[in-house]
């Protein structure tokens, strides 16, 4: 059994987020680990380093000499990217190389994205979202 989180959502990820509707609890447990993974600096710069390296894939060996850590720090960061579900690994001799899943990534950009619909195209620009207008008629004037 794997303890790799799916971060993929209701097939592939191609629908729905939490702006659309509330995230069920075990969909929330999986996402929490994602975010977990994510709320560290170290992690977080491991996995932009990952992401943006030309080729797709980086050997740990090049990762390692970016941080004023031990070599097995990294291995565990990257330990907690992995069981995340946010980067993939294979072993090639005495190096690990490790490459993105865009799918991971994929699925956390459609969480945030907010849906665009009839009413946000026809709002004028300038137009206070409902929110900010009951803000203003609660207000007390200066």
């Amino acid at each position: 059994m794997s303890n790799q989180v799916d971060v993929r959502g209701d097939a592939g990820g191609c629908c729905g987020g939490l702006l659309v509707a509330p995230v069920g609890a075990d969909e929330a447990v999986e996402l929490s680990r994602v975010f977990k993974a994510l709320g560290d600096p170290v992690r977080l710069r491991l996995l932009s380093m990952i992401a943006s390296r030309d080729g797709g894939e980086v050997c740990v060996c090049d990762l390692t000499p970016a941080f004023d850590l031990t070599q097995p720090t990294i291995s565990h960061h990257l330990k907690q990217l992995r069981q995340a579900g946010l980067i993939g690994s294979e072993r090639r001799g005495t190096w690990v190389y490790y490459w993105l899943l865009p799918e991971a990534t994929d699925r956390l950009a459609t969480l945030f994205t907010r849906p665009v619909g009839p009413a946000d195209s026809a709002e004028p620009a300038g137009a206070q979202s409902p929110r900010a207008q009951a803000a203003d008629a609660t207000a007390v004037p200066a």
